[in-house]
């Protein structure tokens, strides 16, 4: 099954007429992107868009040949023209299957949104999943075998695709081919970078994929570090890193500190950011979470296990730390990284990075700023990717960047 994409943007375009932000401002030449538009095998045109004949003409295919066109979603704005010859566009019917006399079948899927989704299976029995602007499936039911492709809004739902995931509709080798994209993530090398961390891509208007081809899926960094420093955007862009995977485990190392109204605010800000598929457990014992099975982790933050870790040797007296204190430490956090090494589960982890500021007055304050640069670097000498967030702009210090994105807190000074 082939599958040509005629326009890839959101329902408005991009850039989007008369929008003066900057991701508009650069979105030129294949950045820029026309409302989503699908031709499958030459015959079956998901969703009817202005000029989309022209741009079939210009990706080197015909509307002639079409024999069915669906609509995914409502459609601002004045009608749409239908170009002679086509026929007119229609809606399945949430749960209902048309077949088409060319071999292909269309199951339309019902969400959460207005709109529908349409499951096809071409003549050659390949699978792929289209799913219109912000919509996420309602009521999945597991799938014998993952999708070959899924095309679906992954900027604006990435909790559709974690549903998906979590019922095994889209699997290691399924093809996420972002859609309808928008003005929300600045494109180019930043929209790449947000959708490989999901284990999605996207592709210029008018490339033709075939359904099933898998050598371009990106591979999902199993070990990444995220640091920054205060109010930096370092925790949410560790957990946008994750925020398309199920069942995430939060693991928040700063604890309650009762009586702090101030810590607790900053607490409750992030519990609200979170996913309600996450769990979130308080604690500081990582290496146990490291070394057992389950889902990814999100360590939110190193820093803070560092000040548990540092009270538990007396690391702030001086006698204490030079009277075994500096060695248990760097036992500590040697079992740490080596627990990382070792680790099968997909981990985040977060910390600040501190070295580039005012050099601390005391000498305990100058013991944890050294250590914390000691821990990170360790730290990260384990991760297949390393990023440092400045501004809330994340910068690639170690991995692809075309795979160092979007996916993975307690407060730590953000």
């Amino acid at each position: 099954m082939e599958l040509t994409l005629l326009g890839t943007g959101a329902p408005a375009g991009l850039p989007r007429p008369d929008c003066p932000c900057a991701a508009c401002a650069s979105a030129l030449g294949v950045d820029a992107r026309a409302a989503t538009s699908l031709l499958v095998d030459g015959t079956l045109l998901l969703d009817l868009t202005p000029g989309g004949a022209f741009a079939a003409a210009r990706a080197g295919r015909s509307l002639s040949g079409v024999r069915q066109v669906l609509l995914s979603h409502p459609h601002d704005g004045p009608a749409l023209e239908v170009p002679a010859g086509l026929p007119q566009p229609g809606r399945v019917p949430d749960g209902r299957e048309l077949a088409l006399l060319t071999g292909h079948r269309v199951r339309a899927v019902a969400l959460d949104a207005p709109g529908t989704g349409y499951a096809v299976t071409g003549p050659d029995g390949r699978r792929l999943l289209y799913l219109p602007p912000g919509g996420a499936p309602a009521g999945l039911e597991e799938q014998a075998e993952p999708y070959a492709m899924v095309l679906l809004d992954v900027v604006g739902r990435p909790d559709a695709l974690a549903r998906l995931r979590e019922v095994g509709a889209v699997g290691p080798t399924t093809d996420v081919v972002a859609v309808h994209l928008g003005h929300d993530v600045p494109p180019g090398a930043e929209l790449r970078r947000r959708l490989a961390a999901a284990g999605a891509r996207a592709v210029p208007d008018g490339t033709t994929l075939e359904v099933g081809a898998y050598e371009d899926v990106p591979d999902v960094p199993r070990r990444t570090l995220v640091l920054g420093g205060a109010r930096s955007g370092k925790s949410v862009e560790a957990e946008r890193r994750l925020e398309s995977f199920p069942e995430v485990l939060y693991v928040a190392t700063g604890g309650s500190r009762n009586g702090d109204t101030e810590w607790a605010a900053r607490v409750s800000l992030h519990q609200e950011r979170r996913p309600g598929s996450w769990r979130t457990v308080e604690t500081c014992d990582l290496v146990p979470l490291l070394k057992g099975d389950g889902p990814p982790l999100l360590i939110d933050c190193l820093s803070l296990w560092l000040t548990d870790a540092m009270d538990a040797v007396g690391a702030w007296d001086d006698a204490e730390w030079a009277d075994g204190g500096e060695r248990a430490l760097r036992e500590r956090a040697r079992a740490l990284t080596d627990a990382v090494r070792e680790t099968r589960r997909t981990l985040v982890a977060v910390s600040n990075e501190v070295g580039s500021g005012i050099v601390p007055a005391t000498a305990s304050g100058r013991r944890y700023r050294d250590e914390l640069g000691r821990l990170n670097a360790a730290f990260a000498q384990e991760c297949e990717q390393v990023l440092l967030v400045v501004a809330g702009q994340a910068v690639v210090l170690r991995g692809d960047p075309a795979g160092a994105g979007a996916t993975a807190a307690t407060a730590c000074g953000r």
